[in-house]
């Protein structure tokens, strides 16, 4: 009987810490960041369907872009989580990173059975066909790490207040309006204890 490990490497997903160069006062995993990220993708994704989608327009697949944003980040099974300042310090540095996801993304892909490959391939490569997918888990990510930003400021941790500054200079200007609603209408009550939220 043939012993596929595909999906037993993504649930080790667990085990990997994001955000390793900054003191946290909660630790976040990689299998948290995920959940998050595909939750807020949907949103956006149904956010645009319900108050942005024009005149004659395809809805966007909130369902695909919650799907692609829960396995963004399954290189990092592999890779590790790469601090953001060292994965973007350089060009050379974000080529040479993107070879290494692209490689761990293929090494990972080969854990599957044949019959199974295409299908997980399509959510772990971007095709041209869903780029406009993968700017909506682009921002959902780039929303995740926020809010994480925001949670740490709350619970009195410092550290992430510059980074906390940049994420949302950082989703401005990519001037799409769900995220844009979605700050304005969503963001402050992660501010907010359990009880103000009800």
């Amino acid at each position: 009987m043939p012993n596929h490990s595909f999906f037993a490497m993504l649930s080790r997903m667990k085990y990997i810490s994001r955000w390793a160069l900054m003191r946290n006062a909660t630790n976040e995993s990689l299998s948290e960041h995920t959940l998050e990220t595909a939750i807020l993708a949907h949103a956006l994704a149904t956010l645009h369907n319900a108050r942005f989608l024009g005149e004659g327009d395809a809805p966007v697949p909130a369902e695909r872009a919650a799907t692609l944003a829960l396995l963004h980040d399954v290189p990092e099974v592999l890779t590790g989580d790469l601090p953001t300042p060292v994965k973007y310090h350089s060009e050379h540095l974000r080529a040479a990173y993107k070879q290494v996801e692209a490689s761990a993304s293929a090494s990972l892909l080969r854990l599957l059975p044949d019959d199974l490959r295409d299908t997980y391939t399509s959510l772990l490569i971007p095709n041209r066909d869903e780029l406009h997918l993968w700017c909506y888990v682009k921002a959902a990510d780039k929303l995740s790490a926020l809010i994480k930003c925001m949670e740490e400021r709350k619970a009195g941790n410092r550290e992430f207040i510059r980074a906390e500054e940049s994420l949302a200079k950082m989703l401005r200007d990519m001037r799409m309006p769900e995220v844009d609603c979605f700050m304005e209408e969503f963001l402050s009550a992660y501010e907010q204890p359990l009880d103000g939220m009800m």
